[in-house]
């Protein structure tokens, strides 16, 4: 059995589905079972836990060949950090209690660095925290999901400004389709690699890098008006990501990412095994958008 916790997100939904579509069996670990009655269709067994429960956690994932975890972000906690970081600690006690043959952690580009990474230093923490577990593991680290763009780009269509936290917007960063992880993560969960004692490191991005200009040029040809990018003044950033919901302390963490971004301390950390490129276009992601 494949325990697929998150699977009503981006990632979780795309592991599932490829692990499904492929015939393994697949148990979908979500917080809202109406949510993915796509997933059930697909033969796929849901189940619902509360994560802050270390009981239903294990019951979760009872029998499992595999579990693919992550850590659910918590943007309008007013404590993300503790509340994030007491999820990760609960996993890893039922990891620990019942270790699967395998388990792959979604993780993120930056996540070796110990400090200065903002919201990835949770990423950090997870990867310390399960390199305990006497299991293969698979760290799977991801560049900036497309995803993300999807609200602001809503936005800029109807204001004809993207506003952008990347400074300056011509800069290249790496960014992926959160699907591209998903299903480079039903790869490695299927694998025929033997199991090991040391973490395997696996970095994952899309096929180009992108700079916030060429995200609003994007936005031009598939909306049809003039599009630009703005890089948003370092003092907005705060009122800005509270305006679009995150608490105080969240958005304090996603500013403090960003200039870990804008400093050039988040990259891939080329010491480690493998890299993968993923093949979904930023069009593909945001076409969806414009219909």
């Amino acid at each position: 059995m494949y325990v697929i916790f998150g699977a009503s997100g981006h990632v979780g939904r795309a592991t599932a589905t490829r692990l499904a579509q492929a015939g393994h069996p697949v148990r979908a670990v979500v917080r809202k079972r109406e949510r993915v009655a796509d997933l059930a269709a697909l033969g796929c067994e849901i189940a619902v836990a509360d994560l802050n429960d270390s009981g239903s956690i294990r019951q979760a994932m009872e029998g499992a060949l595999a579990v693919q975890v992550l850590c659910p972000v918590t943007p309008a906690e007013r404590e993300p950090k503790q509340v994030m970081m007491r999820f990760i600690d609960l996993m890893a006690l039922a990891l620990e209690a019942d270790p699967p043959a395998r388990v792959l952690a979604l993780s993120d580009y930056g996540a070796e660095r110990a400090q200065g990474t903002g919201l990835t230093l949770l990423f950090h923490y997870l990867e310390q925290r399960f390199k305990t577990i006497p299991t293969s593991l698979i760290l799977l680290r991801s560049a900036e999901h497309m995803q993300n763009y999807l609200g602001s780009a809503k936005a800029a269509l109807t204001s004809g400004v993207l506003q952008s936290l990347h400074h300056p917007v011509s800069k290249r960063f790496p960014i992926v389709a959160a699907q591209d992880v998903g299903y480079a993560a039903a790869d490695l969960l299927t694998s025929a690699a033997p199991p090991t004692s040391v973490p395997l490191v696996v970095n994952i991005e899309g096929a180009q890098r992108l700079c916030t200009a060429e995200i609003a040029l994007c936005l031009s040809q598939l909306g049809g008006c003039a599009t630009i990018a703005n890089p948003l003044p370092r003092e907005h950033w705060a009122g800005a990501l509270q305006n679009a919901g995150l608490s105080p302390a969240y958005a304090e963490l996603v500013a403090d990412l960003y200039d870990a971004h804008n400093a050039g301390r988040i990259e891939v950390e080329d010491l480690h095994d493998e890299r993968r490129l993923g093949s979904t276009t930023l069009t593909e992601v945001l076409r969806p958008l414009c219909l």
